[in-house]
């Protein structure tokens, strides 16, 4: 995600300690979100997938 948006979902969190948002402004928030939340779940996955583990035995597995 870029770092606008981040900058701008950090905006409107504070200006929404200042005041209530405006329709539009919870609408972009919401948008903003969701969009960080699934970037970021991308992200983890990506470095899940990338994971292995050992055993007792020690014998590597592919994290599931």
């Amino acid at each position: 995600m870029e770092k606008e948006k981040i900058d701008r979902i950090n905006a409107l969190a504070r200006l929404s300690k200042e005041r209530e948002l405006t329709k539009e402004e919870k609408e972009e928030q919401t948008a903003l979100r969701n969009e960080y939340r699934a970037s970021f779940k991308r992200s983890l996955m990506s470095e899940l997938d990338r994971v292995y583990i050992k055993d007792e035995n020690g014998n590597i597995k592919k994290l599931t």
